[in-house]
């Protein structure tokens, strides 16, 4: 089973832009292209195989009728476990919190908890991001803070640049600002608690709806300030890589390559995403282009995959711990 690529899913929201168009995304001329969604087996948000054997195959009837070679070690999951998204934010996004496991069946049994990750791709000077709250925190400060307008004031922030890195656990009060375009690796969920939207009106005058009570019973209050995560590197004859994140639900490395670098054949799946210049994917004698935004799904029984950058090369790597 050789290497998936598939059609990006494209998702409009108000704080959207048009940088994706940047990655190569087919954006259309509106200017609120937010999310473009690499991988998904999410109720009707279906990625679907776009060349070769599989073409025109969802990522739901791969899991159903591949599930060995897709997964491997893994097999025998029902649902593909991770959503995988590059986003574009031309404006703030709501102050929001998603809930672990346990929570989420409690309010949607269709649904799981929603831990991620952030790669930041590229970033205005200035722009920031917002993840965890201040040290001593309550519920009942974050419900003030809440209605009456002051939610800033005790949210944990921070200026970012390109290459950073933020991990952030299921209730992890959090916002991405304005100005950034990033990559994220998240469990394969949908469910999101707004607890505060800046005081952002629709075209008719309308806040949109806030979920204060959930925002607040999913928030891990013992948590504090989030920074950055600080990469644990390892130097190669390919070049470097950075383990960024290793949880429960999916181990993140980036690999920042200037030779061939061989993907291991492990028994389990691994995603592959170009967040920097350009190169080839190359498996069973052919060559696949890999340029910047591109994302590539190695299946648990594919072949040995190599990457031959083109210069210097930046690929994030997603898989199962």
């Amino acid at each position: 089973m050789l290497p998936l690529e598939f059609q990006p899913i494209l998702k409009r929201i108000r704080w959207g832009g048009r940088r994706l168009a940047q990655l190569g995304k087919p954006i259309g001329a509106e200017g609120d292209y937010a999310e473009s969604w690499e991988l998904t087996d999410h109720g009707n948000d279906q990625s679907v195989v776009a060349s070769g054997e599989y073409e025109g195959w969802t990522l739901r009837r791969l899991v159903e009728e591949r599930n060995d070679e897709l997964f491997g070690k893994h097999a025998g999951l029902r649902q593909f476990p991770l959503l995988v998204k590059f986003l574009d934010a031309n404006d703030r996004l709501s102050v929001q919190v998603h809930p672990n496991d346990e929570q989420a069946k409690r309010y949607d049994p269709s649904e799981n908890g929603k831990t991620e990750a952030w790669l930041i791709v590229d970033a205005e000077p200035g722009s920031r991001l917002y993840a965890g709250l201040k040290k001593g925190l309550t519920a009942e400060d974050l419900r003030a803070a809440s209605l009456d307008g002051s939610v800033e004031t005790l949210l944990h922030s921070f200026e970012v640049t390109p290459g950073e890195c933020v991990f952030i656990p299921a209730g992890t009060v959090h916002a991405i600002g304005a100005g950034i375009l990033l990559a994220e690796i998240q469990q394969m969920s949908n469910l999101t608690f707004r607890l505060y939207d800046w005081g952002w009106l629709d075209a008719q005058g309308q806040p949109r709806p806030v979920h204060l009570d959930e925002s607040i019973a999913c928030t891990d209050f013992a948590r504090g300030p989030v920074s950055p995560v600080v990469p644990q590197r390892t130097e190669h004859r390919s070049g470097v890589t950075d383990d960024l994140v290793r949880s429960d639900y999916f181990v993140m490395r980036r690999h920042v390559l200037e030779r061939d670098h061989k993907v291991p054949t492990d028994n389990r799946f691994h995603i592959l995403m170009a967040v920097k210049g350009t190169g080839d994917i190359v498996c069973d004698g052919t060559a696949q282009r890999m340029s910047l935004g591109r994302t590539v799904l190695v299946p648990a029984a594919s072949p040995d995959v190599t990457i031959h950058p083109i210069g210097e090369m930046t690929v994030l790597e997603a898989f199962l711990p």
